[in-house]
């Protein structure tokens, strides 16, 4: 169950703008790294512009990606080019702006959904 946290400062997303960014997002964890996308959840978050600074000043516009995947499921190669694919695709929403990709890895037996781990599952599959 990969968890996608996109938190974006700036201009106040159109609903559709939100949409494509949870769509592509999810097509990235699946074409990528091959998550199963109908258990790939999304947030879009929204703070004020002034809940984010960088060097002490406001941010106009940044973008903040955390994608959270169970440790050891996939190579660096694989998470390079999801780091390099989604900053493509805030690229084509933001522009140029400051903009962050990170993956974080959690082991399985440290988080879950629905009351089960990530490893209880997998044990439950073999």
């Amino acid at each position: 169950m990969p968890f996608i946290r996109i938190t974006v400062v700036g201009p106040t997303l159109a609903p559709e703008q939100i949409t494509y960014l949870q769509n592509e997002t999810i097509n990235l964890m699946e074409s990528v790294l091959g998550k199963v996308a109908s258990l790939t959840s999304v947030l879009v978050e929204q703070p004020q512009a002034a809940s984010w600074t960088i060097g002490r000043n406001p941010a106009r516009i940044a973008v903040h990606v955390n994608a959270t995947i169970t440790a050891d499921t996939n190579s660096a190669t694989e998470k390079a080019r999801f780091i390099q694919l989604t900053m493509k695709l805030l690229r084509n929403v933001f522009g140029s702006e400051l903009m962050y990709v990170v993956v974080e890895e959690i082991p399985a037996e440290s988080w879950g959904y629905d009351g089960r781990t990530q490893e209880s599952r997998r044990q439950h599959a073999a």
